[in-house]
């Protein structure tokens, strides 16, 4: 039976997506639930060529895999893949990707994690998005919301392109990355109003250890619930 995937995007970049997937995966670890998180393409590496968002995904997926089955596709610079790709004379390829969905589908899990890079609308060349891409696997998106100024402009902006693409968005999570931030609650109660998607839930800024463990148990529940 193949893997049920799940692509996790933003509403920008270090909006916290690698934060969420790892909380997801703790948490279905938690409840036994075997799951696995995966980085189609990356840009930013260290020394050995591996990408950090992708060295947690899988420090806190269920299975072990090596990096190059986790991020098939990692450029150097930390800069838009698309621009790296030019740089590094090394183009996204998109027959590698539809190889790796295959690949991780076929893994021994019960929740496939799928995380972007950037926003919704990654560039991979000149004419297409990694949307493009999701959009054609059918694949279900969950949007992770960066909670500051701004991120009401940005959410609805990404709900309706993923909405205009055909994909289907399951949910959403609060994502609060600014611990200063003014009327928080009000721009959560805002959205909750704006996107017709449940929210999974609000992870606060930087919460208490117990919290954390118990809020990734939660967020997981409610994912499978969906």
């Amino acid at each position: 039976m193949a893997a049920k995937a799940l692509f996790i995007t933003a509403t920008d970049t270090d909006a916290g997506k690698t934060y969420i997937s790892s909380l997801l995966l703790q948490g279905f670890k938690a409840l036994n639930v075997p799951a696995a998180g995966v980085k189609p393409i990356a840009a930013g590496a260290d020394e050995q060529g591996c990408n950090g968002d992708a060295l947690l995904l899988q420090q806190h997926s269920g299975i072990a895999l090596p990096h190059k089955v986790i991020n098939p596709i990692c450029y150097q610079a930390p800069v838009a893949p698309h621009l790296a790709a030019i740089s590094e004379q090394q183009p996204i390829d998109e027959t590698l990707l539809n190889n790796a969905l295959l690949n991780w589908q076929s893994l021994n899990v019960q929740q496939l994690l799928i995380e972007g890079a950037g926003g919704w609308l990654l560039p991979i060349n000149g004419e297409r998005y990694l949307a493009d891409w999701v959009a054609e696997q059918g694949l279900p998106v969950l949007l992770v919301v960066g909670m500051r100024l701004g991120c009401l402009n940005h959410t609805m902006l990404t709900v309706r392109e993923i909405e205009r693409s055909g994909c289907t968005l399951i949910g959403w999570v609060a994502n609060c990355i600014d611990p200063d931030m003014a009327l928080l609650e009000q721009n959560i109660a805002d959205l909750h109003q704006r996107i017709a998607a449940p929210c999974l839930g609000v992870v606060p800024f930087a919460p208490a250890k117990a919290a954390y463990q118990q809020l990734g148990q939660t967020l997981a529940q409610r994912l499978l619930a969906l």
